[in-house]
C-alpha cells in the first residue's frame, strides 16, 4: 500500500511539472512580446491579467542573475521534500502537500536548467500590487500552506507538545 501511494504521488508530480511546462510553452508561444492580456475580471474591477515575464530570479526578483545558487537550493530542497514525502508517507496531508512542493519546483528547475537561467511567468495579479508569477509557484504556495496546516493542527509530536505545554502553563 505505502509502494501505491507513493507511485500516486510521483505520477501526480510528472503530471502537475508537465502541466507547469505545457502552460509555459503556450504562455512564451502567445503572451511574449504581447502587451497585458485581461483574463478576470468583474465588472470594471481587473483581478487577473496574462502577461508574459522572463524572471533570472527567485519571488519578488530576490536572488536574481544567481542561476546556479537557485539551482542549486532548489535542487536540494527537492531532495529534502522527496525524502520527507517517503518518510511520511502515511500522512495524505503531507503526501499531497509534498507533491506540489516538489512539481512547483522541478518546474522551475526545468526552466533554470533549459531557458537560461530565466522561469516564465505570466500571472499578474491586477487586484493588488503582486509579482508576476506561474503555475509552478502556485503549487509550491499551497503546498507549503497544506503542510503547515498539517504541522500545526495533525502532526502528532506538534499536538503533544502543545498539550503539554499547556500543561505545564496551567500548573
Amino acid at each position: 500500500m505505502n509502494i501505491f501511494i507513493l507511485l500516486i504521488a510521483f505520477s501526480a508530480t510528472a503530471l502537475l511539472t508537465g502541466a507547469d511546462q505545457l502552460i509555459k510553452y503556450w504562455a512564451v508561444e502567445n503572451l511574449k512580446g504581447q502587451p497585458s492580456k485581461e483574463f478576470i475580471k468583474i465588472g470594471n474591477t481587473k483581478i487577473l491579467n496574462l502577461t508574459y515575464l522572463e524572471n533570472d530570479g527567485a519571488v519578488f526578483g530576490s536572488f536574481s542573475g544567481m542561476r546556479w545558487v537557485l539551482l542549486g537550493i532548489t535542487s536540494l530542497l527537492m531532495i529534502f521534500c522527496i525524502y520527507y514525502l517517503i518518510k511520511h508517507k502515511k500522512e495524505l496531508l503531507t503526501v499531497i502537500s509534498m507533491t506540489l512542493i516538489i512539481s512547483g519546483g522541478f518546474g522551475n528547475i526545468i526552466d533554470r536548467l533549459f531557458r537560461g537561467g530565466l522561469v516564465v511567468d505570466y500571472l499578474d495579479v491586477q487586484l493588488f500590487d503582486f509579482a508576476i508569477f506561474n503555475f509552478a509557484d502556485c503549487c509550491v504556495v499551497v503546498g507549503v500552506v497544506l503542510l503547515l496546516i498539517q504541522i500545526l493542527f495533525f502532526d502528532k509530536s506538534t499536538s503533544q507538545k502543545n498539550k503539554n505545554e499547556s500543561v505545564q502553563t496551567d500548573e
